[in-house]
C-alpha cells in the first residue's frame, strides 16, 4: 500500500518537490516542440522597412516609415549620445544608421522642420557652435559636415563641457572649447591649432563658415557680434535662436525680438529670416542671418528680404 495521500515521496524526485521545470512542461512550451519556453527569450521582431531621402539641406535626411523622423547619418555607428532613437538601414550591400534628431530637443532641429530656408550647415563646412551645452545638437551638426568638417563647440558651463568632452572623444570632428563666449580672443589659438600648417588668425576667419548661437544671455547680440566678426568669413552665415525670457522677461516676447534685431543691425548684421519654434519651443524664433558686412570693408548692408514671420 502506497503512502497516505503521496506525501511519503515528497523530496524524493529529481526536482525535490519543486514541479516541473518553468517553460518545459507540455502545453507550455515545450522544447522538443520547437516553442520557446516561458523563461526563453523570443526573437526580434523583423524591423519595419524604412526609406532614407535626403532633406534639401545637405547632410540631412528624412526617414520614411510608420512614422517620419528627421535623421542623421552617425559619424560613429553603433554609438548614441543623448539615447536617441537609430535606424539602420541596408544600401547596395552596405549598412548605414543614421540617428533620429529630437527637434523638442535641438533647437536647429525644430528650425529645419518648420521651413528654414538657410541654414549654411553642409558637409565639409566649418561651424562656430556657441553655447554648446553637453553636446546633443553638436552631434548632429558633425553629422552633417561629416569627416571633412569640423565643429568647434564653444560652452563656458564645466559641468555641461565635460558630457560635451566625452563626446568629442569619439567624433573626431569636434573641437570642444570650454570658454566664455563673450571672449573670442582668448580661444582664438585653440581653433587655429587644429590645422597642421599656418597657426594663424587668420586660418580660423578663412574657415569659419557659420556661427550658429544659442547663449541664452542678456548681451546675446554682443557676443555674436564678437564671434562672427572675428571667425566668420565673408561669405558665411549665422542663425541665432533667442529665448525672450533670457533676455529681459519683464516685457512681451516681440519687444525683446524688435530690440535684438535693432542690436544686430547696429552691428551690421542684418537678418533676413525669422522663425518661430511653435510647437517644439514657445516664444522662440530663430533667425537666419547672410554673411556680415565688414565695416572697413563697405558702408552699406547687403539687400535681405524683410525680416517675416512663419
Amino acid at each position: 500500500m502506497g503512502p497516505r495521500g503521496g506525501q511519503g515521496q515528497r523530496g524524493q524526485g529529481s526536482r525535490h518537490g519543486r514541479g516541473m521545470p518553468r517553460g518545459r512542461e507540455p502545453g507550455r512550451g515545450n522544447k522538443q516542440r520547437g516553442h520557446p519556453g516561458r523563461g526563453v527569450r523570443p526573437s526580434r521582431p523583423r524591423a519595419t522597412k524604412v526609406m532614407i531621402e535626403p532633406h534639401r539641406h545637405a547632410g540631412v535626411f528624412v526617414a520614411r516609415g510608420k512614422e517620419d523622423y528627421l535623421v542623421t547619418k552617425n559619424l560613429v555607428p553603433g554609438e548614441s549620445v543623448y539615447g536617441e532613437k537609430r535606424i539602420s538601414v541596408e544600401t547596395e550591400g552596405k549598412t548605414i544608421e543614421y540617428r533620429v534628431w529630437n527637434p523638442f530637443r535641438s533647437k536647429l532641429a525644430a528650425g529645419i522642420l518648420g521651413g528654414l530656408d538657410e541654414i549654411y550647415i553642409c558637409p565639409g563646412s566649418k561651424v562656430l557652435y556657441l553655447g554648446a551645452a553637453s553636446g546633443t545638437s553638436v552631434s548632429h551638426v558633425a553629422d552633417v559636415v561629416g569627416p571633412e568638417g569640423l565643429v568647434y563647440a564653444v560652452e563656458f558651463s564645466h559641468r555641461s563641457g565635460r558630457d560635451l568632452l566625452h563626446m568629442a572623444q569619439k567624433r573626431t570632428n569636434v573641437i570642444p572649447i570650454i570658454e566664455d563666449a563673450r571672449h573670442p580672443q582668448k580661444y582664438r589659438m585653440l581653433v587655429g591649432m587644429v590645422d597642421t600648417g599656418r597657426v594663424t588668425y587668420e586660418f580660423l576667419q578663412k574657415f569659419t563658415k557659420i556661427v550658429f548661437a544659442d547663449v541664452a544671455q542678456p548681451d546675446q547680440a554682443r557676443i555674436i557680434a564678437l564671434n562672427a566678426h572675428t571667425f566668420l568669413k565673408n561669405s558665411g552665415g549665422i542663425v541665432i535662436s533667442i529665448k525672450a525670457n533670457c533676455i529681459d522677461s519683464t516685457v512681451d516676447a516681440a519687444t525683446v525680438f524688435a530690440r535684438e534685431v535693432k542690436k544686430l543691425q547696429e552691428e551690421k548684421i542684418k537678418p533676413q529670416e525669422q522663425l518661430t519654434l511653435e510647437p517644439y519651443e514657445v516664444t522662440q524664433p530663430c533667425f537666419i542671418c547672410p554673411n556680415i558686412t565688414y565695416i572697413h570693408q563697405e558702408r552699406s548692408l547687403y539687400n535681405c528680404r524683410k525680416i517675416h514671420e512663419i
